[in-house]
């Protein structure tokens, strides 16, 4: 994921394909692909001025250029105990 700033984001093709999902506050804003579940990017909550964007999605960018990246574990951040997807 990277960052930019709100008003810089434009998408280009496929937006009709995107479904929002939000919750809590309503405020910040969440985009999928409707059709495979990538997520595109979103708005965050209580900074409106940027944008996450999904390095990936952008047309031309090469992300292997970027070399390695590290890697979180994301389920290592919940906060629901013992939470499993099995």
């Amino acid at each position: 994921m990277g960052a930019a700033p709100r008003e810089s984001l434009k998408v280009t093709q496929g937006e009709a394909l995107l479904s929002k999902y939000q919750w809590n506050t309503r405020e910040a804003e969440h985009f999928f692909c409707k059709v495979c579940g990538i997520y595109t990017h979103h708005v965050m909550r209580g900074e409106t001025q940027t944008a996450g964007v999904n390095m990936a999605c952008i047309q031309g960018f090469d992300i292997f250029a970027l070399g390695e990246i590290e890697v979180g574990e994301g389920r290592d951040l919940s906060v629901v105990d013992g939470a499993s997807s099995t």
